[in-house]
């Protein structure tokens, strides 16, 4: 796309809708007629409060008991640059009023918890005032709740191991070996009285194969566009955390790093401490990661972020390699969700790939999956 034409689509956002005589329309691709809708959404309230206008979900208004705001929420953070992000919040707040989210509390009782109202609510707690934001934090806890009920058997079971049989002879009913006592007593069959004679029975013990324990480290990327991964990586290591075979550590970074381990057992926690946006040092997190590694053979390091690297680039590739060859797994995700459809850098991608990473985009259940099969 050339400087001229980028220039112009640019003046089309601006003026908007009706300007197509001037200045053409907008591409398919790329995501411009989104970001059409989402300004058109907010700066539309020039030409009128009562007009109606389309966000990014479809119709939207006012009127506060239709929740359309955490939708256009998510849609401008996912959409626009961190600058223009904040202009956009601004003009929301101060010029058009829109503060539903983040002033109105009966608006936030009343709201239906989802994964869409806590992305917009992590997305905006910083303008929140501490009424609204003691709301805010209920609805993070239910929806994380129910990530936590759905995720934890999925997350679990790959580490749960396999029950092992051998010879008991402690006899109680729990033991009891239904098939090894019929198979070995089938001689013992009275064919008179058509019934058969359990001279021995059998009795078995289930033990549990526990693995040792290994190191995970979840060294997760906190710009605005990875807040579904960040969601997900919080509940995910919750639930590594309890599992005895498995050490723990989770990390978030932009361009610096907050280590959050000590709030691991309650994703809540460490929810309310992601700060969404700002630059991207994934090296520095790296060289971090690498300074808590034990056994290097022995260590799993799962970096969730979209590769795309505003550090000096060097940094990132000297760490993964120095990882790599050190024995650590090293697991790059684009995205850590349901979903699991990412957005990132292919050439970064491809190039830690090519020291040896493992790159792809999973869900919570399988990046378990794939965990539980490097482990045992």
């Amino acid at each position: 796309m050339t400087e001229e034409t980028l220039r112009k689509l640019r003046w089309r956002l601006v003026l908007g809708a009706g300007t197509e005589d001037l200045l053409g329309g907008l591409p398919a691709e790329g995501g411009w007629e989104e970001r059409e809708a989402a300004l058109g959404y907010l700066y539309n309230r020039e030409y009128g409060s009562g007009r109606n206008v389309r966000g990014p979900e479809g119709p939207g208004s006012l009127d506060p008991s239709q929740l359309s705001v955490p939708d256009w929420i998510n849609a401008v953070h996912t959409l626009f640059p961190r600058r223009v992000i904040e202009r956009i919040e601004k003009d929301a707040l101060e010029r058009y009023g829109l503060e539903e989210m983040v002033t109105n509390p009966a608006l936030l009782a009343r709201a239906q918890p989802s994964q869409t109202l806590l992305r917009a609510v992590l997305r905006t707690k910083h303008l929140m005032n501490p009424q609204v934001l003691a709301l805010a934090r209920d609805l993070v806890r239910k929806v994380v709740q129910e990530l936590l009920e759905k995720l934890a058997t999925q997350v679990q079971s790959p580490f749960l191991g396999s029950p092992h049989r051998r010879r008991s002879y402690l006899k109680v009913a729990k033991n009891f070996d239904v098939s090894t006592t019929l198979r070995k007593n089938l001689r013992h069959w009275d064919a008179e009285k058509r019934r058969l004679v359990l001279k021995e029975p059998y009795f078995h013990s289930r033990i549990k194969r526990h693995v040792d324990k290994w190191q995970i480290l979840i060294v997760v990327d906190q710009s605005g566009s990875m807040v579904g991964s960040v969601i997900h990586a919080a509940v995910t290591a919750a639930i590594f955390f309890g599992i005895p075979a498995i050490k723990t550590r989770l990390i978030l970074f932009d361009t610096s790093v907050v280590d959050v381990t000590d709030y691991c057992t309650d994703p809540v926690e460490t929810l309310m401490k992601v700060q969404l946006g700002g630059g991207t040092d994934i090296g520095q997190a790296l060289v971090y990661a690498e300074s808590w590694i034990e056994n290097p053979r022995r260590t799993i390091l799962v970096l969730v972020s979209d590769f795309f690297e505003g550090a000096d680039v060097r940094v990132l590739l000297q760490t993964t390699r120095r990882l790599v060859e050190s024995g650590v797994q090293l697991l790059g995700l684009a995205a850590l969700d349901e979903g699991a459809n990412p957005i990132y850098d292919k050439e970064m991608a491809g190039r830690l790939a090519a020291l040896g990473a493992h790159v792809g985009a999973m869900t919570p259940g399988e990046l378990a999956e794939w965990v539980g099969e490097k482990v045992n």
